[in-house]
């Protein structure tokens, strides 16, 4: 019964990732579910996630059917106010009621029933039920208990965040992607226009916010733009000295030098847009030699709980509370203490150990400068690299790879060769091995695999899995860690012993000695505050 219950749940999974994958390279229409959070978003006076927009727009382009749930509508009535009640029952009435079963799925209900306490929890159940059984083809929600069911019911590629499902449909629908995002440039604040609605939500939380920014006029910024020149992400560091006072923050901060992350927002493609923003915190982080990174952050809505996320992700933790004016934000540190852990490299990231073991491998020009845009070579224009693709942004990425060494493991160190012969050919970039993904059972196992996070598009994927057929590709995640600030050339590989010869470079996989990789860093001259010995 267990053997047949689990080949159920692996062939319902196939079907439906397949379905999804399908209606989005076919553009098949789709019934997809809005979760309540979703729809007092859309339907609020005043827009709170400025990615709605987008996500109403795609589901439009794409003919998708938008159903609301009996419980959405349920929960919007016992609103207090009135005239918004009387106000979202109009609006509401342009979505497609589902006809939903009374009954709930004893699988739902083994697993879900167990763990539900409040009207909520059951509420969220009733919703995932649609999912789990197939009335509806995808469920969009904010809420991380939803989300979290849907994990432990193995239906979570079809319940998405409003940023999983941009990021899905915009990567298999280009001719539609029409809020690219460019390069992060350095601008000075008097050079931004403070009335972008983009800072709107930063005057709410900070009556000083306009005044603050204008003082800041000479200062610069890493600012983001989308094709049309909205701002899509803005970044303002400082550094503050050993001397600086934190009387609003408890528990109070000792004595440290720190970099202080002052403004951090993005818009759209947000996870990866957010990791570009964040890699720049993390370099200057290192090399203006600070000991602690800090954020202080209101920790309500959406978009803040996001970016909560991403910072716990690479090792910021919950340190106190700052008061302010408007009430208390939360204080989120990470130490800048020179550490590696190998299990989860993110948690120290950048940094990298030259105890770890190394690896050589080499990647094609034409791929090259689009996975890595810091690692750009003087011979080409940066105006072909603006970073209008998400894998540009992210810093976690993928490599995939044929290689007969496939025994990598995380904390392992990849020195990436750029091909080109005897002058061109030179080492560019350090990634961090973070996990190996092998023996993918199909296709769009491995697209799903790589997908947002490799040069390749999904077709190009197909084309890679099916190229050997009788040798399948198996995928590396790596974190982008380090551009090698002067590049060694294979000729200057072949003098220092590295490389045997013009005939010996790297095909796959290829160990380095300890030494030998001490030498590619030292003759890179990278910068030494990266390295732990």
């Amino acid at each position: 019964m267990l053997t047949m219950s689990w080949e159920m749940n692996y062939c319902q999974a196939v079907f439906w990732v397949t379905r999804i994958f399908l209606s989005c390279v076919l553009n098949l229409a789709m019934r997809v579910l809005l979760d309540t959070n979703i729809i007092i978003h859309r339907e609020a006076a005043k827009i709170v996630v400025q990615d709605i927009g987008s996500l109403f727009n795609w589901l439009d382009k794409l003919h998708h059917t938008k159903h609301i749930h009996p419980v959405t509508i349920a929960e919007i009535n016992k609103l207090k106010d009135r005239v918004k009640r009387d106000s979202f029952n109009v609006k509401i009435s342009s979505y497609a009621e589902l006809v939903v079963s009374t009954t709930i799925d004893p699988e739902v209900d083994r697993i879900c029933g167990a763990i539900d306490n409040t009207e909520n929890d059951v509420n969220d159940t009733t919703i995932l039920n649609e999912v789990f059984t197939g009335v509806v083809d995808l469920l969009i929600t904010e809420d991380r208990g939803i989300i979290s069911k849907a994990a432990l019911l193995n239906i979570r590629d079809r319940v998405v965040t409003i940023s999983e499902f941009l990021e899905r449909v915009a990567g298999e629908n280009p001719e539609f992607a029409d809020y690219k995002v460019l390069s992060v440039k350095k601008e000075h604040f008097a050079t931004v226009n403070l009335a972008n609605e983009f800072f709107d939500s930063f005057k709410e939380d900070y009556a000083e916010f306009e005044q603050w920014f204008k003082k800041k006029s000479q200062e610069i910024a890493y600012v983001s733009r989308s094709s049309d020149g909205s701002i899509a992400g803005f970044l303002y560091i400082k550094v503050e000295d050993t001397e600086e006072a934190y009387p609003e923050i408890t528990p109070a901060f000792s004595r440290k030098k720190r970099l202080k992350i002052g403004t951090f927002k993005t818009r759209f493609n947000r996870s990866l847009l957010g990791e570009r923003l964040l890699k720049i915190v993390f370099d200057n982080a290192v090399t203006q030699g600070v000991d602690e990174i800090y954020v202080t952050i209101f920790d309500t809505g959406i978009e803040r709980q996001w970016l909560i996320k991403l910072l716990e992700e690479y090792g910021f933790y919950h340190h106190g509370v700052k008061a302010s004016a408007t009430g208390e934000e939360a204080v989120f540190v990470r130490s800048m203490t020179k550490a590696f852990d190998a299990a989860q490299p993110k948690l120290t990231y950048p940094y990298f150990s030259t105890q770890s073991r190394s690896f050589i491998v080499p990647i094609y020009p034409a791929y090259h400068t689009n996975l890595f845009p810091d690692s750009i070579l003087r011979t080409e224009s940066p105006d072909n690299f603006v970073e209008n693709e998400a894998y540009r942004n992210a810093i976690s990425k993928v490599y995939i790879s044929r290689s007969h060494f496939k025994d990598l493991k995380s904390g392992d160190v990849i020195v990436f060769y750029r091909t080109g012969g005897y002058y061109a050919g030179v080492v560019t970039t350090i990634g961090i091995v973070e996990s190996v993904v092998q023996d993918l059972a199909s296709p769009d196992a491995f697209i799903r695999a790589c997908r947002k996070r490799s040069v390749f598009t999904d077709a190009e994927l197909l084309e890679h899995w099916n190229y050997y057929p009788n040798l399948k590709p198996f995928v590396v995640n790596f974190l982008y860690t380090y551009s090698f600030p002067k590049r060694v050339n294979l000729k200057e590989l072949i003098e220092l012993g590295i490389i045997a010869d013009i005939k010996s470079v790297p095909r796959g996989f290829e160990p380095l000695t300890e030494s030998q990789f001490k030498t590619i860093l030292g003759e890179t001259r990278t910068y030494a505050s990266f390295i732990i010995d």
